[in-house]
């Protein structure tokens, strides 16, 4: 097996009192694409915000390819563009254009030419069917077109993984499909991906790998076949009852 890309060990967070993530242990491979599933609530999105350090852990270790990223010397701006995030609010630049939304990190972390990163920004702008809108702003654009061109700003940083934090949960039920079919594209191209969704359809199909979270805890880490036909743990099949459409 290949060294994992993220490595995460004994991780807890606390906010005041309330300790929001307990304990928690895994490992992220290259090419695997896992989602984390669970009630609103539990410590998804914390923990993912604690991957990219938006916000600090409490106590524990998470490595990028062996190297502590909690070290004090330890390059974020770089690891950022490595490890890239994708927001559930989006959270584009509404005073650029989509096509500057991708273009400027570029320059600005990967010391791009303007030529440079304006042709890989096209590529990935119509790879997600962004390349139309390259020069609209954000406020002239559908939710379901920001998150595109959020993705495309992503893979244009050239990461060896992506964390995708709810992605469609700001969307209008209408627009998720998009986004799924972009991730899905994503998903066998084979890049790593690491995923908080309440779309349980595509956390069956597309993941290697699900981790149900409750409580701040990773109650069970396993394969979708596993977790969705099998789970071992009550708390997980009990979930899984609530969010899955009963079969006739």
């Amino acid at each position: 097996m290949a060294d994992p890309i993220i490595r995460v060990e004994h991780l807890s967070k606390k906010f005041g009192t309330n300790e929001v993530l307990k304990d928690i242990n895994f490992s992220v491979q290259p090419g695997e694409v896992i989602s984390i599933i669970g009630v609103s609530g539990t410590g998804k999105s914390t923990l993912l915000r604690c991957i990219n350090l938006l916000e600090q852990p409490t106590s524990g270790n998470i490595y990028y390819h062996g190297t502590d990223i909690l070290s004090g010397h330890f390059d974020l701006a770089h690891y950022r563009a490595k490890v890239g995030m994708v927001f559930q609010s989006f959270n584009l630049f509404n005073n650029l254009t989509v096509l500057e939304n991708c273009v400027v990190p570029q320059m600005k972390v990967l010391k791009r030419s303007r030529e440079e990163a304006e042709k890989i920004a096209k590529d990935y702008l119509r790879k997600v069917g962004m390349v139309q809108y390259r020069n609209a702003k954000p406020s002239q654009i559908s939710g379901g077109q920001k998150q595109r061109a959020a993705i495309a700003r992503a893979l244009s940083m050239d990461p060896e993984a992506i964390l995708f934090d709810e992605p469609t949960s700001a969307l209008d039920p209408e627009l998720i499909g998009e986004v799924l079919d972009v991730m899905k594209n994503l998903a066998a191209s084979g890049l790593t991906m690491l995923v908080v969704t309440h779309e349980m359809n595509f956390a069956r199909d597309i993941s290697n790998r699900v981790i149900f979270m409750e409580s701040g805890e990773v109650v069970e880490d396993d394969t979708p076949e596993v977790i969705f036909g099998n789970p071992k743990v009550p708390r997980t099949r009990e979930f899984l009852n609530r969010m899955l459409p009963k079969e006739e």
